[in-house]
């Protein structure tokens, strides 16, 4: 891995954190709604992240000039695999196994984590990482 690539996965992780307090903080507020399953919470909380995450990481992290919704579309492919199984299993193991809820929610966050950067590398900006890059220096002369 080159420097370059090592730079990139630590603004990839600094945004991802942030996505996650995001995410962390959405689904706080929304634990002072009584009587709510874990899995509402949850999913509103997915969703407020993930646009997040993917603004930031398109901007400044692959800095990619590929077409918006294109790589949203992408991004929703992943997400329409990914968000029913945590989900799922996020509401088993807090309803069903009475798991703690925010562990729950942080172990869900690190498997988005892991699988959504190597989605977005090798799916959603494959082709695309640093265009916006050349696109500036083609600019200048």
């Amino acid at each position: 891995m080159n420097k370059k690539e090592i730079f990139r996965t630590i603004k990839f992780t600094l945004f991802s954190i942030s996505a996650g307090l995001v995410e962390i903080g959405v689904f706080t507020l929304l634990n002072f709604i009584p009587n709510w399953s874990y899995w509402p919470k949850y999913l509103i909380a997915l969703v407020a992240s993930v646009v997040w995450n993917f603004t930031l990481n398109r901007e400044f992290t692959f800095k990619a000039t590929n077409n918006v919704p294109v790589a949203m579309f992408k991004v929703a492919i992943f997400y329409a695999m990914f968000t029913p199984a945590s989900t799922i299993l996020g509401n088993y193991l807090a309803e069903k196994l009475l798991w703690n809820e925010f562990i729950v929610t942080a172990l869900n966050m690190i498997a988005n984590f892991i699988l959504e950067y190597l989605w977005d590398t090798f799916v959603v900006f494959r082709g695309s990482i640093d265009t916006k890059e050349t696109k500036r220096k083609e600019v200048k002369e």
